[in-house]
């Protein structure tokens, strides 16, 4: 009796480890959705540019008011 107490407290302890898998994995699933959508705003506002593109725009915008 005690060993099958042993098993059903194993078959609930992986279960709640595989339910807790999927929900991390949903969660990273819809981080990197996030991260994406991020990035894709940052291009498309232009605020994804390396230093140097920032560095050689705003030389640009320097000679434009000189």
């Amino acid at each position: 009796m005690r060993l099958r107490l042993d098993v059903d407290i194993h078959k609930l302890e992986a279960e709640k480890l595989k339910k807790g898998k999927k929900k991390a994995e949903e969660n990273l699933d819809i981080l990197k959705m996030d991260y994406k959508k991020l990035r894709m705003s940052m291009r498309t506002a232009g605020l994804g540019k390396s230093s140097e593109q920032w560095r050689q725009e705003i030389k640009e915008e320097k000679i434009k008011v000189d």
